[in-house]
């Protein structure tokens, strides 16, 4: 389904869609897992409510799930997710404001952070393998004096490590000292794999947790390629990364950039999909992140 298709479906062609996505071929209970259930018809009771014949319990299809509680409508919330799935650098939440008709700019704050933790990876991931480049960058403005890079404070570090053609991780730290990196590394990595870094002194002795061992290019004597060796893959999604954030969201807070990297993240994982594929699979990472703004961006 496209964009132009969402736009034509009534609220309650986009409840049924969304159902078929999430429900796929029978409707379960949120609350017990149970396929055995009442639908409830009339006037007297809104569309899609059901109840489980097993708990009780009445659910509609957004219970349970980042769409929890909203008040919006369900055709918003899908052409909300249909846009930050096809827009390769990101959508901000006013250019979303605008182009959906929201009341508020703190709304559809709301509605991309909610998004974006849909995006997020399940805990349940398998370690990356083959050719794994790992690296950290940095986001924000200069530091005092213009000072870039390692070493700012005005920065906000960011480690990250890519599977050659897999996927990619990241995870915002505090400090990119041996304990940190390696704990992120050996954490993600499978150990039959062949790490790659640059000669940053904090991934030394890693060598010895991969069969394959752990392979330098010295960045700082001007080597960037060596035979099959390089960084060029962390090198490239950091370089979306920060594109999107600088080009489309201008500047991010430290307590949202978590966020906005799980964002990127899952675009890049599933850069080889259609933006079709792309957004279904978005939805359907919707399920059991029921969650508040406040929770957020706590």
């Amino acid at each position: 389904m496209n964009l132009i298709e969402l736009g034509q479906l009534t609220e309650e062609e986009a409840r049924t869609y969304l159902e078929t996505i999430i429900w796929v071929d029978q409707t379960v209970c949120p609350f017990c897992g149970s396929t055995k259930h009442y639908t409830f018809k009339g006037k007297a009771h809104r569309a899609g409510l059901y109840k489980c014949a097993d708990c009780g319990k009445q659910f509609t299809v957004t219970v349970n799930t980042i769409l929890h509680g909203s008040h919006l409508p369900i055709k918003t919330w899908l052409m909300a997710f249909y846009l930050m799935c096809s827009s390769k650098k990101g959508v901000s939440a006013l250019q979303l404001q605008r182009q959906l008709g929201l009341g508020s700019y703190h709304t559809a704050l709301s509605l991309t952070h909610k998004i974006r933790k849909a995006m997020q990876e399940s805990p349940n991931f398998c370690k990356l393998f083959g050719y794994v480049e790992a690296d950290e960058t940095y986001i924000g403005g200069k530091g005092k004096g213009g000072k870039r890079g390692r070493g700012s404070k005005a920065k906000t570090p960011v480690a990250g490590i890519v599977q050659r053609n897999g996927k990619v991780r990241t995870q915002v730290v505090k400090r990119v000292d041996a304990d940190t990196l390696k704990a992120f590394v050996l954490d993600n990595v499978d150990k039959y794999a062949k790490l790659i870094t640059d000669e940053w002194p904090a991934y030394r002795g890693l060598g010895k947790e991969f069969t394959f061992g752990h392979a330098v290019v010295n960045h700082s004597q001007g080597e960037y390629v060596r035979g099959d060796l390089s960084t060029n893959w962390i090198e490239s999604f950091w370089s979306l990364l920060k594109k999107g954030i600088g080009g489309v969201f201008h500047h991010v807070s430290v307590k949202y950039l978590g966020l906005y990297c799980d964002e990127f993240c899952f675009r890049w994982n599933t850069r080889k999909d259609s933006d079709s594929v792309r957004f279904e699979q978005a939805l359907r990472q919707v399920i059991g992140k029921r969650v508040q703004y406040s929770t957020l961006v706590a």
